[in-house]
């Protein structure tokens, strides 16, 4: 708990959550970063622009931020670089499999009261503190 900030916490909910009511107001979509990320690649052009803009601003977002607080992003190092691959391709192979991703799920999904949602958040939750309890206590991974 040493590094709990409520301010920032808050704050960037806060602005998730507005992010994502006003995309579904002007839009009608849900904000599920997985299906805006494949829409790139698979939806008409026309949808393109809006998804494009969209995960522009996530990346802006977090310069700018970087850029008002003077905090430094911190990369996490000392993973065996194979552990890095597989959990990439587990966590894409479960966004597919749960037709859907943690933002989806986590913020739209749970908003909506959608037991699927719910069901699979509490299945990314467990499977995150099992995976950290793995890596810290059985395999020595810090």
């Amino acid at each position: 708990m040493e590094n709990f900030t409520p301010v920032s916490a808050l704050s960037g909910g806060a602005l998730i959550g507005l992010s994502v009511s006003l995309l579904l107001l002007f839009n009608g979509r849900m904000a599920g970063i997985s299906g805006i990320m494949n829409g790139m690649f698979s939806a008409p052009k026309k949808e393109e622009i809006w998804r494009g803009l969209f995960l522009m601003g996530l990346i802006l977002g977090a310069f700018i931020f970087q850029l008002l607080t003077n905090n430094s992003l911190q990369l996490r190092l000392g993973y065996p670089i194979l552990l890095i691959i597989l959990g990439g391709f587990l966590v894409g192979f479960g966004t597919r499999m749960g037709n859907g991703c943690t933002s989806g799920h986590g913020i739209c999904g749970i908003a909506t009261f959608s037991l699927r949602s719910i069901a699979a958040t509490i299945t990314f939750m467990l499977s995150g503190m099992i995976t950290v309890f793995i890596l810290k206590h059985l395999l020595g991974v810090a």
